[in-house]
């Protein structure tokens, strides 16, 4: 089967499919970064940088038999953390219907929509309703659910939307597929080298020895990798880091140091989140942002950390900007996690066949 990625991003979803076996011929991603990005690190694939509504899929020249469409469009206007533009007239939320549009064009045999948990909800759950019933429309028989990213192997606890039809028969994507994973933030991250607050040394080598076997698949035989890049925060919002434990946050700093909050006792549980090196990370989301710390050293992530976290290969490089390598790692789908929902299709795909 081949395969076409619509939004693609940096590519987490992409680089999933291709490690169950797919072939991807053709991605189509707007954000320059992001593109850049997605073509140095699947440099067979046909990458359009261009907005989905200017791209004409009938031109793409793909034959709809053995084709699989994949894709998240924006999920800003579906995230729970998003409420004050959060339904219907949020413009980002109606993107899905140009996932919608390469649905009836190509006429693929598989198409797997993916997104933010938060899109079961939205708007008394009228964008779920109409992605199922519009896909049944045109001929699939459709199964979702929301996944436990820990169940893949991912060291996050991240729940995706993951929504598959296919034309010949019903492929069940339940929230067991996978199994229950204990990998730890340590065991993500615990190797890469100390760094501090503002570094822009991008390529350096490793902190010490792999310490799990998670850290020695993603780093293979590597002596040096690069996205070692940490924000400058200013020197009021380093001291409040020196006062938060392992997985403690906001609350735990002095509030005589909160002085530029309005009202501190508003924040989210996830800002100034100290990661407990002995959990999986919370969701990573925006995490320069929402200033998420190293369990040990008093700053915020480094773009690899993050990418380990999000279970993407130390090969993988990022482009752009520090903020738009912090945005890419961050809305990805982790790696991991794409490849067990391509591994399910598969083998369910397979187990159909007659012998």
């Amino acid at each position: 089967m081949i395969g076409v990625e619509i939004f693609a991003g940096a590519g987490g979803l992409s680089l999933g499919a291709e490690n169950a076996g797919l072939k991807v011929a053709v991605a189509v991603e707007k954000a320059p970064a992001a593109a850049s990005t997605y073509r140095s690190n699947h440099p067979n694939v046909r990458l359009l940088c261009d907005d989905i509504r200017a791209v004409d899929p009938a031109a793409l020249g793909l034959p709809s038999e053995s084709l699989i469409l994949f894709g998240g469009p924006p999920c800003q206007g579906f995230s729970t953390s998003n409420q004050r533009t959060r339904g219907k007239e949020n413009d980002n939320n109606w993107l899905f219907e140009e996932f919608l549009r390469f649905v009836r064009v190509l006429n693929p045999e598989i198409v797997v929509f993916e997104n933010v948990a938060g899109i079961v909800h939205t708007s008394t759950g009228y964008f779920l309703g109409e992605l199922v019933s519009r896909l049944e429309q045109l001929g699939y028989k459709v199964s979702y659910s929301v996944l436990d990213a820990t169940r893949s192997g991912v060291p996050q606890r991240r729940n995706r939307f993951f929504c598959v039809g296919c034309k010949s028969k019903a492929i069940n994507i339940s929230n067991n597929l996978g199994r229950e994973s204990s990998i730890t933030v340590d065991d993500a991250i615990g190797d890469l080298p100390e760094l501090k607050v503002g570094n822009l040394d991008d390529l350096l080598p490793y902190g010490r020895m792999a310490n799990s076997e998670y850290a020695q698949k993603l780093r293979g035989e590597k002596t040096t990798c690069t996205g070692h890049l940490v924000t400058k925060n200013a020197d009021h919002i380093v001291e409040r880091y020196a006062h938060i434990p392992p997985g403690g946050n906001w609350s735990n700093i002095p509030p005589e140091l909160m002085g530029s909050y309005k009202d501190a006792t508003r924040c989210h549980t996830g800002i100034y989140k100290r990661l407990d090196p002995s959990e999986p990370s919370i969701v990573l989301g925006n995490f320069r942002k929402n200033m998420l710390i190293h369990p040990s050293q008093d700053r915020g992530l480094s773009v690899r950390e993050a990418a380990r976290i999000q279970s993407f290969p130390d090969t993988y490089t990022f482009s752009g900007s520090i903020g738009q390598q912090q945005q890419q790692v961050g809305n990805a789908v982790p790696p991991l996690m794409a490849e067990t929902v391509f591994n399910e299709i598969f083998d369910q795909m397979l187990a159909s066949r007659p012998v």
